[in-house]
């Protein structure tokens, strides 16, 4: 049995450093519909309720290094040529300015928190979650390969408008990003809870990153 809902909204959000802030894209039915900058992380929560939002994919870590170093799925991303940045402790985040951008990302969830549970790897059709992703990973799945970072901006542009997803709003690279992100959000919404359960592989070790399409290997962890 599908867990789509007619007319269901998504939201994908790309997070960046104090200065950047966030930029979220809504799809309706997986079509473009809004979008959102601001630098405030309870102004996209509150768009997201505004919107009635089912499910939100954001391109930040979900929960803090419990060890210190790379968390079990991102070492899972790395055995299959995606790599990303490693996590570390919520100490190290938060007095570091490079990983600023993730503190952002947990300001998100916070903010999200109790309206969007974090999904754990069911969903019913009622259920409002938030989740992980990466948008490379989604960009690497849609297009059945790994992709070179260097044309990522075409190469997403294109994987968007082959989903469906309009581009003409979307003039940089973390609009692209939100949109890949709210496409794996769309992808969760479509897929039978034995697709999701495929693409998840993680979730008992503390995090999940989700990329949306029940496509090769390489992109479930």
């Amino acid at each position: 049995m599908k867990q789509h809902e007619p007319g269901s909204i998504v939201v994908g959000v790309d997070v960046g450093g104090p200065k950047k802030g966030f930029h979220a894209v809504a799809l309706q039915d997986g079509h473009y519909r809004e979008q959102l900058s601001t630098l405030i992380a309870e102004e996209v929560a509150a768009w997201c309720r505004r919107l009635k939002a089912s499910v939100v994919g954001i391109d930040a870590p979900c929960r803090w290094s419990l060890a210190g170093r790379a968390r079990p799925c991102e070492r899972a991303l790395a055995t299959e040529g995606l790599h990303t940045f490693a996590t570390p402790s919520q100490a190290k985040g938060a007095a570091h300015p490079f990983y600023h951008w993730m503190v952002k990302g947990a300001d998100l969830y916070r903010c999200l928190d109790p309206d969007y549970r974090l999904f754990e790897g069911q969903r019913s059709a009622s259920d409002q979650i938030c989740f992980e992703t990466f948008p490379h990973a989604v960009a690497c799945a849609l297009a059945r390969k790994t992709l070179s970072a260097g044309q990522k901006r075409a190469d997403r542009s294109r994987l968007l408008r082959e989903a469906g997803v309009s581009t003409e709003a979307l003039m940089n690279m973390d609009w692209i990003d939100a949109a890949l992100c709210a496409l794996a959000a769309h992808h969760l919404v479509m897929g039978t809870r034995q697709d999701v359960r495929r693409r998840c592989r993680g979730i008992h070790r503390g995090a999940t990153v989700i990329t949306g399409a029940s496509l090769p290997r390489l992109a479930y962890i």
